[in-house]
């Protein structure tokens, strides 16, 4: 019997979970995908603290006439700029289980504009 897909990408998250996680020095960027948003946050596993986050609801981030790619670039952009304040550069990635294209590609690319390394 196939797996349906919140299944599938439950698995993928637990197998990418037992080997990325986060620390002070290079926090792990988890990303969320709804229908509609995106969310991305910096996470200190370690301490269990989330150290920066954003999203396409955020105020600041201006996705009223941009498609739902280009609104997960300004995420990406974003969160960057708020990493870089609080004094981070280097990143892991954590699709959180999704297929690396699209909005997640997308916000990767952003992310790597803004100036984060990973």
């Amino acid at each position: 019997m196939a797996l349906s897909k919140n299944d599938r990408r439950t698995r993928i998250r637990f197998r990418v979970r037992k080997t990325i996680s986060g620390s002070e020095q290079r926090p792990r960027l988890a990303v969320f995908r709804s229908n509609k948003e995106i969310y991305a946050q910096l996470i200190d596993d370690l301490s269990g603290k989330t150290i920066t986050a954003a999203s396409s609801r955020d105020k600041d981030i201006d996705v009223s006439k941009a498609s739902k790619v280009e609104a997960a670039k300004l995420v990406g952009k974003a969160l960057a700029e708020k990493a870089i304040k609080a004094g981070v550069e280097t990143i892991s990635f954590d699709r959180g289980g999704y297929l690396y294209h699209g909005r997640i590609k997308s916000l990767a690319e952003g992310a790597r504009e803004g100036g984060l390394k990973f």
